[in-house]
């Protein structure tokens, strides 16, 4: 890396689980006229431009088909039913030589947006070797920016064992951005309609 200007970000999003406790592929549920899905991979590419990847694994088909044709690169993870790990070493593996950082997201935080992501890509730019993570309550977790030297650490991880593994381990190289849209997440259909606004008739929980 050069240069904090010419740092490279890729991002990452992780969308291979079975929504189980929605009852339905939560990933393609619309909040505000769009798909979760598309949501984030919007707010990801005003970031990173074309450098975004999505990790499918259930419903893989069913997501990828409502995907805008180059919208971002797609990764199948045959092995998703093995936990969240499984995706991020399946992403993080496939990243390209010249990647100098790489952002996690998750597709079920629907109020994370370009702005919020963009303050965090910021404040990794201007400390391009530390860990740039959310925090929200008493949570330090993703989206989160990780250095290269963390990506031998996240392909490394196994089971459900997410990043907050890696936030934990180097606690003292994590900068702690205040990031309460993060703390919204979506697990079943009453989180959703709980996000009913004056835009409600917007909101469409069915499938």
């Amino acid at each position: 890396m050069s240069s904090r200007s010419r740092a490279t970000l890729h991002a990452i999003v992780l969308a291979a689980g079975a929504s189980s406790r929605f009852g339905s592929p939560k990933q393609l549920v619309r909040f505000e006229g769009q798909p979760l899905i598309q949501r984030v991979i919007a707010g990801a590419t005003e970031l990173a431009g074309s450098a975004v990847t999505v990790v499918l694994g259930a419903y893989a088909a069913e997501i990828a088909s409502t995907l805008p044709p180059g919208s971002a690169s797609i990764i199948l993870n045959r092995d998703w039913q093995q936990g969240i790990a499984s995706s991020i070493r399946a992403a993080v593996t496939r990243l390209p030589g010249a990647c100098d950082g790489v952002l996690l997201l998750l597709a079920d935080q629907p109020l994370v947006g370009s702005h919020s992501l963009g303050r965090l890509a910021a404040a990794w730019r201007r400390q391009p070797r530390s860990i740039v993570a959310s925090r929200y309550g008493a949570v330090t977790g993703v989206p989160a920016i990780f250095p290269r030297w963390c990506f031998s650490d996240l392909g490394a991880l196994r089971g459900d064992q997410g990043a907050r593994v890696v936030l934990r381990r180097y606690a003292d190289h994590v900068v702690r951005l205040a990031h309460p849209e993060a703390e919204v997440d979506i697990d079943y259909p009453e989180d959703l309609l709980e996000l009913r606004t004056d835009e409600a008739p917007n909101i469409d929980v069915g499938q």
